[in-house]
């Protein structure tokens, strides 16, 4: 009797590692890359940096979409109510990991319709003051906001913001209070810290880098856990001696629950692949994005810590949803 290849992988013991029919094929059509923020900001940037990369890899067009608004749940539903065949893929952004413990009602669960496939970048939040302000390291900042009847007070881009939750992290690690002003953007926020009106703000560095440069703002830390190749010479927070303030703005490709999983593992390693393309990296760099990797677990754990973190800054503060 001649078996054939599946009774022989059977026999053996390896029909599990069988890839469905579709799971063989796939991609034969373009793949729809879900991006929740509008065209032109350094997160578009890298999506479609990404989608070129592993278009080419993939063998099919990956084609960016821009689905921005609601603090990124209008590109998040989206793809929750997507088929899981590997064909809607999003980009995910920071704001899916704090969305419920802002909106009490969301449309989608972030555990239980999403499956993450890989971190692809961080946006370090970089510590940025007046330059003729009286404190030129981050010991001296806390030590002044803290003798200040006021406190501290930041300017952040928006409610909920990886910068506002950053600010309001620093200023409980800190020991001292203050206000976190909320702005419609960095640009808004940046025009009172020149000014003088405000004492500082957490920023991408790209955002920073004019105003430093022309001598009119000064740099003090960063929040990563160790300090980025963007600024190599910015202490982290931790250095400074202000520990346990990390936060950042981070990307990462997930798609709808149910996708299969030989899917994921192709996404995520062509998408290792990539971060790991120099030229790749220094588009990435450029547009002031520190790009990470790592496996759908590695991506998992990280979301799962991300809520836990922000939920707890959230109910702290009593930061609510505008």
């Amino acid at each position: 009797m001649t078996l054939t290849r599946r009774q022989l992988l059977a026999a053996t013991g390896l029909a599990p590692f069988v890839l469905p029919a579709a799971a063989q094929a796939w991609p034969a059509r373009p793949v729809r890359l879900i991006s929740p923020y509008a065209a032109g900001g350094s997160s578009d940037i890298l999506t479609r940096v990404l989608g070129d990369f592993l278009g080419t890899r993939l063998g099919q067009a990956v084609v960016v979409e821009n689905k921005p608004g609601a603090g990124t749940r209008i590109a998040n539903d989206l793809v929750a109510k997507a088929a899981p065949d590997g064909y809607t893929v999003l980009h995910a952004a920071a704001p899916i990991a704090i969305g419920e413990a802002l909106y009490p009602n969301l449309p989608y669960d972030v555990r239980k319709n999403f499956e993450p496939v890989v971190s692809t970048a961080i946006a370090p939040l970089f510590l940025v003051v007046n330059a003729n302000a009286p404190y030129k390291t981050l010991a001296e900042f806390v030590q002044w906001g803290k003798a200040n009847a006021n406190g501290f007070t930041f300017g952040s881009p928006g409610a909920g913001s990886a910068p506002h939750l950053t600010a309001e992290l620093f200023i409980r690690a800190a020991g001292g209070k203050g206000l976190v002003a909320q702005f419609q953007g960095d640009a808004p926020a940046y025009t009172e810290l020149l000014a003088g009106r405000i004492d500082a703000t957490l920023t991408a560095i790209s955002t920073a880098k004019p105003h430093v440069e022309s001598g009119k703002l000064r740099v003090l830390a960063v929040a990563n856990e160790r300090r980025t190749p963007l600024q190599p010479d910015t202490p982290t927070f931790v250095e400074s001696g202000v520990p346990g303030v990390v936060g950042y703005g981070w990307y990462g490709l997930m798609v709808p629950a149910g996708t299969p999983a030989a899917i994921v593992q192709r996404l995520n390693t062509e998408t290792n692949a990539a971060i790991a393309d120099a030229e790749v990296r220094r588009k990435a760099e450029a547009a002031g994005l520190q790009l990470r990797g790592g496996t759908p677990a590695e991506f998992r754990a990280f979301l799962d810590a991300e809520a836990k973190k922000w939920a707890q800054v959230i109910k702290a503060a009593n930061i609510k949803a505008e």
